[in-house]
Order: structure tokens, then C-alpha cells, then sequence
């Protein structure tokens, strides 16, 4: 019995073996996709091609035979749908196509409830996410790598705006969306946006064209679809839009088009002239060639049949199913459904799809996974998914269409950016997007020129630019009007800007202002923001809350606030000359004349006759040696070598002294030294005095705002007179303290005023600029234009020509006390002339000390020979000082005499 029952256990174990680890005869997957499409024509050739490759390769499928279930979807969402479920019905384990990406966003969901893979080789919309739909799977490369491609294309040739053509499906607008978002993240943005009907009507397009004419950018970015008739640019073309300053960017439609035409229509391209695309980089290989040499013999005698980029990507996903198909019976065994009895229907009596027989794919997601693992060399290149599913980018090439002919002008990349060299042949292979490091070949535009297109015109909209002047009733050499012109500094700074770009703008100056009191210019500027003018030209500062809303052109003026206040002209002192040195220092100088003159005296007194005789000559002689030496006239000389090192040390000084005496007294006679109660900004906020501004300038907003002065303190001027009239009346009576304006005002006011002067240095710093409206491409051109102006000298001959017509004087700056030369600056000096000359003191008293010494010795000696008795002398210390005195009072000749004598006594008589 037991041996009964192991037996028939091994028997079922045998059986059931058997069964579960056979393989399947056949495999069945789908292809949903248009037949009749530049697409689908390829695409159907090769993954027929791709399907006879796998069944004759035993290393894949090991012998199971894979089917290709293939249905149209007519580029229809609704007939796509059924196309799906008719594959499904039939037990498909995975799923090709579509081509469409609004058919396979209702595809994906389809596929996603029965656990079947898609994966597409033609749907580039970036929002068919692995998140959204965690079994599509993408084989070509996303919108989202092609829109970077085309936002760095356009950053590359430094256009701001452009123009969006595009279908208005899901295909279009998200890869409008997805450029918009690379363009943002580059400063640059989509400024109009034309969606065109999936229909294609004529009308329609020629509509949406004409009226961008009256847009600025010319630069238009088309993302259609593939379009065999070049409809779109036929219309273009006709509606003269092929010609010089526009600009065509295209996605690859229009490149896969071309491609897959027989014989390209010479007449169609040269309608092309110009255009600039990309095309999905296919690397050169074996394979590729070998694939190319049975594509030309598989679709032979069928029109319009030439292999574009979409067939090496369907060929590539049959291979990469099937790989995947094979790996994943290899790891279950075989392949299996089951019924979904949750999701069945409850009544499908009279319907044709029997979505009752609708299965779930086992192990589906095992599928996918295997799928996302998917690494090998195909015919378009290396094919291998990142994390979101979709096929690692290989780039595009970049394609210009010059006199009917496609020429590559260069690569693309996500990780090398632009260059002319594909990136698999780079030799390095790190990551480096560095605009600086981009490079591509010579293009040629529409209109057939080299040189890049500016990208943008006067927008042409049957009016010119509306161009605001303050109509100034004060400081009128900046702008005015008169006899119905407008004239000006700035006016002129700006018509001659004008001859700088190398094109037209049309333009009307409107006054903005009744000419008898300044204008806002804040509401002056903030009308360009609001459109109510297109520019504002005048004498327009740059201040920060006005860029928030405007651009500003370059600066064609510095400027800043200043404080202009009654000043007291220093020049008239009788006393001026006084005045380069402070009283410490006259003091110090006088001393030292002083020294220099007594020190001399002692150390010649005893050698030079010059300095003996009577006590008033000789103490004359002192002070007119002394004081002589500022002129170098010394009538007495000097012997002594002491007295000789106390002069060269005391000469240096006297130099220096001298030099810097004249240097800052000549400052003080050429340069006008002013005086003013107010020394700057602090102690005049600090004071309650009131304090006058120009109508219309932003200063009092400055005070107001940054300085926070009470706005009663402020007075409003308009004109100069009133400025001066103020300034005179004083604080007091009705008038102000001080002026607080722009500099360029404030010279002028001064260029025709006395009395007045600027205080201090600017406390701000600002720019004269014209105000455009935000990102405005002519306030690039115009900033380019003021530079070339500033660098051929006409924009100072323009500010002379109205600001120095009474002549151009120098500024008026006054300073809270002269410059003067203290001690503090010269005490090393000093210093170094005290210590030589008392040095040379103490050597000389020493020396003479010494003398006496030996002479009362000597003496002494000479009293003690002569007399048996010691003789008495007084000891007294005033006694002594005064032999001292009157020893060193004796010339030098006569002290080595008295030396001589006691040397050499008479012999006594006896």
C-alpha cells in the first residue's frame, strides 16, 4: 500500500512538472498606433522587421514564437481605446505604442488596470509620468529633454522672448508647458502663445500669424505635428514671414518629416530656408546600418516609406518586449491571467469588446520591473530606462536648412550642452553645461544672412513707440518744450543714442506736465509699467523702488543728493596767511627760530668774531642769523662744527616747513574755502531747520522714507529763483537752511547763483537712465548705444553744449574749516632738530666744563710754586659760576694762550 502511494505521488508530481515548466508555444503582445501616419508607416515596417528578427534569433524566446497584434487607432483617442481592449481580448502580455500622446494617456490607464506594460515609442508628452501611470514606458526620449534642448538653443543666441506655435492637445500644450518652465528658470519667457486646432485649418493659421506681426519677438518655437504638406510653412512663407529678422525654431516633427520622404521636394525645402531644429540623435554603429540595408529592401515600392527616427524606435521596443518577455517566463514559467472579479462588468449582452473577457496580466508588475531593467545596444542607440521609465536621453542633433539641403551644424545633450562634435565622441565624459563652453556651426538664417538675428522689431502695430517728457517748469536745459518742441539735454543725449542702433524706431515724444510746476516722476514711471507709455525719456534717476516695475536703459549721468546752503567766503580774511598753520604750530616754528638762533650763538661765541662784541649786537646778530635762514642770506658764517650738523638738521626742517607752508597756503588762495553753520546731512536732520526740495524729485521721498525728516519740515521749490530766494530769506524768516537736490541740478543753480555753495560730499549715489517697460529688448540695445556714445566723446559735448553755457566752474564745496597744517604732522621733525641740537649743546658745555677744569688746575699749580704759603681762594658756587661765565665768555684763541703761559712760567730773579 505505501509503496502504491508514492508511486502515484511521484507520477503527479511528474505530470504537474511538466506542465507548469514547459514554455509557451506563443507569446501575443499589441500594437496600437495609426497606419496611415508619417509615424505609423514606419513604425509598422519595423516592428514587422524587428518581430522576423526575434522568431529567427533561438537565443531569445528559446522557441516560443512572438505574435504582433497590431490595431489602428486612426489618430483617434476613442478608436485608440477600442484598439486597446481589441488587443487585450486576445491575451497580450504587453503593449507597443501608441504614437500619440492623447491616445496614450487613455491607453496607459487601460493598461494600467489590467497590469499590462505599455510602452511607446512615439508619445513625448512629459506629463505621462511612472507616477501617474506606473506601467507606460517610454522608448523615446521625453518633450522635457527636447524643451531643455530648445530653451538652451535660444539662451545660446541671447533672445529674451519668443513666440509658442503649437497644437492644442495634450502634446502641445505640456511641451509648451515644460519649455515655459525652462525658459523661467533662464530669465527669458513665452511672450505670446498661438494654439493651432488639431484640424490644420489654413485660415486659422494665417490668422494667428498675422496677428503676431504686431508683437515684438520674432523668434517663433513651432511644436506641431509631423505635417508631410508643410502646411504651416507654406502659409508662413506666403504671409512673407521666411525673410530677415525672423527667427524659426522647430522640434523634431519637422525633421522626422522630412526624413521620411523618398526623394526630398526641393521646392518644399527652399520654402524652409533658415529653419533651425532638432532631430533625435541616432549614434552611427553596425547595427544601425545593418538595419538600414533591410529596411530599404523590406519597403521597397511602398510610397513615402523612408525610415525616420520613429522606426528605429519601434524596432528597438519589439526587442526590448521580447528580451524582457523571455527573462520573465524564464523566472515564472509560463504566462498566466486571471479574472479581475471586482472590476468585471455587470452586463455586457450585445457588446462586441466582451469586456467580461478582459484579464489581468499575472505577475504584471514583475513585467515591469524585468522591462526597467532592460540594458542593450539596439539600432537607435543605447536602450536603458532611468527611474521614471523613460529611455536614458542620447541627445538631438541640430539641424539648419540652408539653399534646400539639411545641414547638422551641431550637437546636444543634456550633460555636454551644444557642440560640434556628437556627445559619444567627446573625450571627456564628464557633465559640463557652461554656456561659455557651447558651440555650434554656422547658421543660416531666413533671408539668408550669417549674423544671428536680434530677435525682436518694433512691434508692428501700425503705431510708434509712445515715448513720455516730463515737461519741465524749472532746471529747463534738462528737457522742456518750446514752440512745440521738445528739447533738452536728455532729448538730445537720446536722439543721438538712436544713431548708435544699427535700425529704426519710431517713436512720438508726448509732454506729460502743464508746464508750470514739475511733474511726479514716480507717476511718471510707474505709467510705463501700466503701459501708458512705452518709454519715458528725461532726467529720470534710478532708484530702487523704480526698477521693481521698469527697466532701466544704461546710466547716461551720474548724479546723487547733495546739500547746497549760504556760505561765507574765507578768501576775503585779511588774516589769510595765518592760516596754514594752527596756533600750535606758529607757536612750535617760532620756538624753534628761537633755539636755533641761541643754540648758534653759544656754540660760534667762543670761535667766530661774527658772533662777539656788544651784548646787543651780538644778541641782533642771533635772531637775524636765525630768521635769515629762512632766505639762505646768513652774512655771518659758522666755524663750529657742532653748529654746522644743528644747521644742516635744522635747514632740512626749515625746507620741509617752508614747502608745506606754500603748498597749503596757495590751496587756500586758488581753492574757494567755504564756510557754513550745516557741515552734512547728520547735524542738518539733527537741527529743526527746514529743509527745501524740487517739486517732482524723488528726494522727498528719500527723506521721508529713508531718513525719516518730518514731512513739515520740507518745502516744496520749483524753480532756481526760488531756491535762491529761499536760501537768502534763512531758516528765520521764512525760508529754508539748506537745499537738498540731485547734483546735476545743483551745479547749474550754482553756475548761475553766488552765495551758495554744496556741503560736503553726496550722500547718496544714483544714475540718470531712460525708464522702458519690463523686459523691454530695446533697453539692451539703447544701454549698448549710451556706452558707444560715452566712448566717442558726443555725450560730453552734449553736456557742455547745455550744461556749460555760462562755462563749466569747478565745484563749490565747502569744508567746516580750511586745511591746516597742525604739529602733530611735523613732530618727528621737531623731534629729530631738539635732540641734534641739544646734543650738540651738551658736547659743547662739556668741552668747555672740561677746559675750565684744567685751566683752574693749571692756575692752581702756578700759585702753589710762586708762594711757600697756599694761597686762599673763595669757594663760593655763585663764585664760581661766574669765573665759569666769564671763562667761556673768552674766545677760544685766548683760553689756548692762558694753557700756553701756565705751560711755560718766567724763570724768578734772584
Amino acid at each position: 500500500m505505501k509503496s502504491f502511494v508514492v508511486s502515484h505521488l511521484v507520477i503527479w508530481t511528474i505530470f504537474c512538472g511538466g506542465i507548469f515548466c514547459s514554455r509557451p508555444a506563443s507569446v501575443n503582445i499589441g500594437a496600437v498606433f495609426t497606419f496611415d501616419s508619417v509615424i505609423g508607416r514606419a513604425a509598422k515596417v519595423a516592428m514587422k522587421m524587428a518581430v522576423d528578427d526575434v522568431n529567427a534569433d533561438p537565443r531569445v524566446l528559446n522557441g516560443t514564437h512572438l505574435n504582433l497584434i497590431m490595431k489602428d487607432a486612426a489618430c483617434s483617442v476613442f478608436l485608440g481605446a477600442i484598439g486597446a481592449f481589441q488587443a487585450l481580448e486576445e491575451g497580450i502580455v504587453a503593449m507597443v505604442g501608441p504614437q500619440s500622446s492623447s491616445i496614450a494617456h487613455m491607453v496607459s490607464q487601460i493598461a494600467d488596470a489590467l497590469h499590462v506594460p505599455l510602452v511607446s515609442y512615439g508619445a513625448t508628452d512629459p506629463t505621462l509620468s511612472s507616477l501617474q501611470f506606473p506601467y507606460f514606458f517610454r522608448t523615446i526620449q521625453s518633450d522635457l529633454e527636447q524643451m531643455i534642448a530648445v530653451a538652451d538653443l535660444i539662451e545660446f543666441n541671447e533672445w529674451k522672448e519668443v513666440i509658442a506655435v503649437y497644437l492644442d492637445d495634450d502634446y502641445g500644450r505640456n511641451g509648451m508647458s515644460a519649455l515655459r518652465d525652462e525658459l523661467e528658470n533662464r530669465r527669458l519667457k513665452i511672450a505670446h502663445k498661438l494654439p493651432l486646432s488639431i484640424q490644420f485649418d489654413p485660415n486659422e493659421i494665417t490668422t494667428l500669424l498675422n496677428q503676431s506681426k504686431l508683437f515684438g519677438p520674432r523668434v517663433y518655437v513651432v511644436h506641431i505635428n509631423l505635417d508631410p504638406k508643410l502646411r504651416f510653412f507654406n502659409i508662413a512663407n506666403k504671409l512673407k514671414m521666411m525673410t530677415k529678422d525672423y527667427v524659426w525654431l522647430v522640434t523634431d516633427w519637422l525633421f522626422a518629416t522630412l526624413d521620411s520622404f523618398s526623394t526630398v521636394n526641393q521646392t518644399s525645402l527652399s520654402v524652409l530656408q533658415g529653419v533651425v531644429g532638432f532631430r533625435q540623435h541616432i549614434p552611427d554603429s553596425r547595427k544601425k546600418r545593418g538595419f538600414v540595408s533591410k529596411w530599404r529592401n523590406a519597403h521597397k515600392g511602398m510610397p513615402n516609406g523612408s525610415l525616420n527616427a520613429y522606426g528605429y524606435y519601434a524596432y528597438d521596443t519589439i526587442w526590448a518586449v521580447a528580451r524582457s518577455i523571455d527573462r520573465f517566463i524564464r523566472l515564472h514559467n509560463n504566462i498566466t491571467f486571471v479574472v479581475n472579479h471586482e472590476n468585471k462588468p455587470s452586463h455586457t449582452q450585445g457588446n462586441d469588446l466582451q469586456l467580461d473577457k478582459l484579464k489581468i496580466l499575472a505577475s504584471g508588475s514583475d513585467l515591469g520591473s524585468i522591462l526597467l531593467q532592460s540594458n542593450f545596444t539596439g539600432v537607435s542607440g543605447r536602450v536603458q530606462f532611468n527611474s521614471n521609465r523613460n529611455i536614458i536621453s542620447g541627445g538631438y542633433d541640430v539641424i539648419n536648412i540652408n539653399q534646400s539641403a539639411m545641414t547638422t551644424v551641431g550637437y546636444w545633450s543634456n550633460c555636454s550642452g551644444f557642440s560640434v562634435i556628437p556627445a559619444e565622441n567627446l573625450k571627456t565624459k564628464k557633465c559640463k553645461r557652461l554656456t561659455q563652453d557651447h558651440k555650434l556651426g554656422n547658421i543660416t538664417w531666413p533671408g539668408g544672412g550669417t549674423e544671428r538675428p536680434r530677435g525682436w522689431v518694433i512691434a508692428d502695430n501700425g503705431r510708434p513707440l509712445r515715448i513720455g517728457v516730463p515737461r519741465r517748469a524749472s532746471f529747463v536745459e534738462f528737457v522742456t518744450v518750446k514752440d512745440h518742441q521738445i528739447l533738452g539735454y536728455c532729448i538730445d543725449v537720446f536722439n543721438k543714442t538712436l544713431e548708435f542702433i544699427p535700425y529704426d524706431v519710431p517713436y512720438r515724444f508726448i509732454p506729460v506736465g502743464n508746464g508750470k510746476s514739475n511733474p511726479s516722476y514716480d507717476e511718471l514711471v510707474k505709467n510705463v509699467a501700466d503701459s501708458v507709455y512705452d518709454a519715458v525719456v528725461g532726467d529720470i534717476a534710478i532708484v530702487t523702488n523704480r526698477t521693481q516695475y521698469v527697466d532701466f536703459s544704461q546710466p547716461y549721468a551720474t548724479t546723487g543728493l547733495v546739500i547746497v546752503a549760504p556760505v561765507d567766503n574765507a578768501r576775503s580774511n585779511a588774516w589769510v596767511f595765518l592760516q596754514p598753520f594752527t596756533a600750535d604750530m606758529w607757536c612750535a616754528t617760532a620756538a624753534s627760530f628761537v633755539m636755533i638762533g641761541v643754540v648758534i650763538w653759544i656754540l660760534e661765541h667762543r670761535v667766530n668774531d661774527d658772533f662777539r662784541g656788544p651784548p646787543k649786537r651780538q644778541l641782533v646778530t642771533a635772531f637775524m642769523f636765525s630768521l635769515s635762514t629762512l632766505f639762505k642770506t646768513n652774512q655771518e658764517r659758522t666755524v663750529s662744527s657742532l653748529s654746522k650738523m644743528v644747521m644742516i638738521v635744522w635747514l632740512f626742517l626749515l625746507m620741509v616747513i617752508t614747502a608745506s607752508y606754500t603748498a597749503s597756503l596757495t590751496s587756500i588762495l586758488t581753492v574757494e574755502q567755504l564756510s557754513s553753520p550745516i557741515t552734512g546731512i547728520d547735524s542738518l536732520i539733527a537741527s529743526n531747520w527746514p529743509i527745501g526740495y524740487q517739486v517732482g524729485s524723488f528726494a522727498y521721498s528719500y527723506l521721508t522714507d529713508s531718513l525719516y525728516i518730518s514731512k513739515s519740515r520740507l518745502v516744496q521749490l520749483g524753480s532756481p529763483e526760488e531756491y535762491a530766494k529761499a536760501l537768502k530769506k534763512g531758516p528765520s524768516n521764512g525760508g529754508v537752511a539748506a537745499i537738498i537736490d540731485e547734483l546735476p541740478y545743483v551745479e547749474l543753480f550754482l553756475s548761475k547763483e553766488t552765495g551758495f555753495g554744496i556741503i560736503g560730499q553726496p550722500f547718496t549715489k544714483s544714475s540718470w537712465g531712460f525708464a522702458f517697460q519690463k523686459e523691454s529688448p530695446l533697453a539692451l540695445d539703447m544701454s549698448t548705444a549710451i556706452l558707444k556714445l560715452a566712448e566717442s566723446g558726443e555725450l560730453q559735448k552734449i553736456h557742455d553744449k547745455w550744461l556749460c553755457k555760462m562755462g563749466c566752474s569747478e565745484k563749490t564745496t565747502s569744508n567746516s574749516k580750511p586745511d591746516q597744517l597742525h604739529l602733530i604732522s611735523f613732530w618727528g621733525l621737531y623731534l629729530s632738530c631738539g635732540v641734534v641740537t641739544l646734543a650738540s649743546l651738551l658736547v659743547f658745555l662739556l668741552r668747555a666744563i672740561r677746559q675750565y677744569a684744567r685751566f683752574k688746575r693749571r692756575e692752581k699749580d702756578i700759585a702753589v710754586a710762586s708762594s711757600s704759603e697756599p694761597s686762599k681762594t673763595s669757594s663760593h658756587c655763585s663764585q664760581v659760576l661766574l669765573n665759569f661765565f666769564n671763562f667761556i665768555d673768552e674766545k677760544e684763541e685766548a683760553i689756548k694762550k692762558m694753557f700756553t703761559q701756565c705751560d711755560n712760567p718766567e724763570p724768578q730773579v734772584r
